[in-house]
């Protein structure tokens, strides 16, 4: 374990000036004996997977590929994430909806059966805790996926919460799931899942989910969302059996199946300019200055009732005169702006923003980033500066996705 951790070291340090995904790199900042491993570790290793520290994990960051040739592959083809060090809970209990209702801005009650949507826990000032997906399943327990990095705050916030539903007299109940999840990512991803399905994949649009065999491995939930971009899914599958899963994905006759590692992943999810948690949003972050007012319910907007309802209700109300910054994106020429790279006005001499995330495009071969301006700079096309290794590079705010996404919503 030694070996490998001072390897793993040595690696990301490679990483950090060959790569340069600084949202992902921050994170490789655990290099102590106690890392945890997810079930597939042994997996990755013969897979030739690079592992290296993550949020606490020893997690795969590339394979063969280069992180650009893997980025390219999913979005050609399709690739698989390992994503079980991410946090899966049920919600049990005949009042689950009104607590789940009590943590995140979402219309958890106006969900149909079997479908998700992507929300946010929220503390008391209106800043996110985590995000999430939450979906209502038709066997009577809403099922959630949170991030590695947030897993004891976020167990120990649901249970909190629990036991003072339980206090006044709800019925709601918390428990771990402990299966594998993998990611499947990629236009090709339905013609190589459907041959082990018994439903036509086109019946699961994005954001539904379905309790289902693949390949005849039973009590899988598979899940139309992923981190990508791409039309994908997220399968949560049993320990013991995701291994065998994977084999049969990587041998499909119907596309070339590649493993994906962490710095694929990052520089996908940027170019279809979602967050990052701890990078992008976080405790000090209010969804409306983060870009994300859709995540507040219409619903919830009327009745109020979670987590610093009063703070985000207010900022919503006032619109662009409720909050002194916002997140948008940017893109840039001549060395990329990283994340924590300070962002100037167009005569670079006023310090306006931050960037949070930031590489290089393998997709559009221009450098992209994300980051929070002031408010009266976040309109598309303001031109900015970015203070990169002490001098001015030219930028501009512009439109997020950089890449459209292709989610499949059965239109």
């Amino acid at each position: 374990m030694a070996m490998q951790t001072t390897w793993s070291r040595a690696f990301v340090q490679h990483f950090l000036r060959k790569n340069r995904h600084d949202s992902v790199a921050k994170r490789f900042n655990n290099t102590s004996s106690n890392l945890r491993r997810t079930c597939l570790y042994n997996f990755h290793v013969a897979q030739q997977g690079k592992m290296v520290p993550f949020a606490g994990w020893e997690m795969p960051v590339q394979y063969k590929d280069t992180i650009s040739e893997s980025h390219l592959h999913v979005r050609e083809s399709v690739g698989i994430f390992d994503v079980s060090h991410m946090l899966q809970t049920k919600v049990e209990g005949k009042d689950r909806i009104e607590y789940m209702e009590s943590l995140v801005p979402a219309d958890i009650q106006g969900l149909k059966d079997n479908s998700g949507t992507l929300s946010v826990f929220l503390n008391e000032k209106g800043g996110i805790l985590d995000d999430l997906i939450v979906t209502k399943t038709t066997e009577d327990y809403l099922y959630v996926v949170s991030n590695a990095g947030c897993i004891e705050k976020d167990f120990s916030n649901m249970q909190n919460r629990a036991e003072e539903c339980r206090k006044k007299g709800l019925d709601v109940k918390v428990e771990k799931i402990k299966k594998a999840l993998v990611a499947v990512q990629g236009p090709k991803m339905t013609k190589v899942l459907q041959p082990g399905i018994n439903f036509d994949l086109c019946q699961l649009t994005f954001m539904t989910s379905a309790l289902t065999s693949i390949f005849g491995i039973p009590d899988c939930r598979i899940t139309r969302c992923g981190y990508t971009g791409e039309d994908g899914v997220e399968i949560s599958v049993a320990e013991d059996q995701v291994e065998e899963l994977l084999k049969l994905l990587l041998s499909s006759s119907h596309a070339e199946v590649r493993m994906a590692g962490l710095g694929a992943r990052d520089s996908l999810r940027l170019e279809a300019g979602l967050c990052l948690y701890g990078n992008d949003i976080t405790e000090d972050t209010t969804p409306v200055e983060a870009n994300l007012n859709w995540v507040i319910a219409k619903r919830r907007r009327d009745t109020g009732g979670f987590p610093g309802a009063d703070v985000i209700l207010s900022q919503l109300k006032l619109k662009s005169k409720g909050i002194t910054r916002k997140r948008v994106g940017f893109i840039s020429s001549g060395p990329p702006a990283r994340a924590g790279a300070i962002i100037l006005d167009a005569e670079g001499q006023k310090t306006i923003g931050h960037v949070t995330s930031g590489c290089p495009s393998p997709s559009l071969k221009t450098n992209i980033s994300m980051g929070y301006v002031e408010t009266h700079f976040s309109k598309t096309g303001t031109p900015i500066k970015f203070k990169v290794r002490q001098k001015a590079v030219d930028g501009e705010v512009v439109k997020m996705p950089f890449v459209p996404t292709k989610y499949f919503t059965g239109k």
